[in-house]
C-alpha cells in the first residue's frame, strides 16, 4: 500500500557559536557580542532536520520547508536546510519582530506555521543562545496541537498517527499521537546528515528577494527559476498584531547577565587508593562543593 505524502515544516535558527567563547564573546555591557562569534545552524534543530529528511526518505510525496525568523542573513540557514535535503524555506523577517523574547517569537512563527498548514512541525528542543526550550511548546498551545518532546526517533506514521520515541531522565518511551502535531527533538537523536552536492549546486544561488537585490548576479535570471527564491514574510504577511511583536509583545526582561569564567587555581594528585578518594570526598564536602 503506497502511503501518501507529508507536509513537514521544520522550525530553524541561526545563532551565534556559544560553544566556543572567546575573550571578546562578551561586551562591556554583559551582553553577548554576536559580531564576534560565528553564526550557525542551531544544533539541535539540526537534529530536528535529520528526522524530517528520515520521513521524506519513507514516504515518497514528502516535502519539508525550512521555517526561520531572523534578519536578511538568517537565509542561509534555509539554504543550509536545503543543502542537506529540504525543498524550500520561508524567511520571518521585519524591523518589528526585534528584541522579541520566546512568547513573541512563538506568536510571530505560531502565525506562520498556520498559514504554511503542515502535518507536521518539528523543532530542535532548545537554542544554545537562550536554552529556554519555550518557542516549540508555545507555538503547539498557540496553535492548540497536541505535543511531543524530547523526541530521539520519529519510528512510524500510520493512520493519522505518529510514533515517537522520546529520551527520558531512566531511559524512554515510546508514544503514539495524532496529527496534525508539534514535535521537539532532543540532543540524543540521530546527527543531521551532511551536504548533498547535488543540493548544493541546484539550491547555492537561492536568495531570498533583498539578496536578489543587493546581488550583481543576472537579477532576472534567478528570478525566473521559483525554486531560487526564498520567500521573506513580513508582519503583514502572517497578519500579526504589532502589540504583540517584539519588545511591547516580549514580558520577559534580562535583569543581568555576568560573565562566569572558570579558572584553576589549584590542583591536586591522587591515586586511586581508597583513602585517597575518602579524603577528596571529606574535603568537597566540607567546603560545600558537593553536598
Amino acid at each position: 500500500m503506497t502511503k501518501k505524502g507529508f507536509k513537514i515544516v521544520v522550525l530553524a535558527k541561526q545563532v551565534p557559536d556559544t560553544r566556543n567563547v572567546g575573550k571578546d564573546a562578551m561586551k562591556a555591557d554583559g551582553t553577548v557580542n554576536r559580531a564576534a562569534l560565528p553564526a550557525i545552524f542551531n544544533p539541535e534543530d539540526l537534529n530536528a532536520l535529520e528526522q524530517a529528511l528520515s520521513i521524506k526518505d519513507r514516504y515518497a510525496g514528502t516535502t519539508i520547508t525550512i521555517l526561520t525568523m531572523g534578519p536578511g542573513r538568517a537565509a542561509e540557514i534555509i539554504r543550509e536546510g536545503m543543502y542537506r535535503g529540504a525543498d524550500d524555506g520561508v524567511l520571518l523577517t521585519d524591523r518589528k519582530f526585534a528584541g522579541s523574547d520566546t512568547l513573541a517569537t512563538s506568536y510571530a512563527i505560531s502565525l506562520a506555521v498556520k498559514k504554511l498548514n503542515p502535518d507536521i512541525v518539528i523543532a530542535g528542543r532548545q537554542a544554545i543562545d537562550g536554552d529556554t526550550a519555550q518557542v516549540g511548546p508555545q507555538v503547539a498551545e498557540k496553535m492548540n496541537l497536541p505535543q511531543i518532546t524530547y523526541a530521539e526517533e520519529i519510528l512510524a506514521i500510520d493512520k493519522g498517527k505518529a510514533v515517537i520515541k522520546r529520551r527520558l531522565e531512566r531511559g524512554f518511551e515510546v508514544v503514539s499521537c495524532p496529527m496534525p502535531l508539534v514535535i521537539t527533538v532532543n540532543a540524543s537523536a540521530p546527527e543531521c546528515r551532511s551536504r548533498n552536492a547535488k543540493f548544493v549546486m541546484k539550491f547555492k544561488h537561492a536568495k531570498t528577494v533583498t539578496e536578489l537585490q543587493e546581488s550583481t548576479s543576472d537579477y532576472m535570471e534567478l528570478q525566473s527559476r521559483a525554486y531560487l527564491r526564498i520567500p521573506e514574510w513580513g508582519v503583514a504577511d502572517i497578519n500579526a498584531d504589532d502589540k504583540d511583536l517584539g519588545l511591547s509583545g516580549s514580558p520577559t526582561k534580562v535583569k543581568k547577565i555576568e560573565n562566569v569564567v572558570f579558572q584553576a587555581k589549584e590542583s591536586k594528585r591522587l591515586s586511586a587508593a581508597d583513602a585517597d578518594i575518602e579524603s577528596l570526598m571529606k574535603e568537597l564536602i566540607s567546603n560545600h562543593t558537593i553536598g
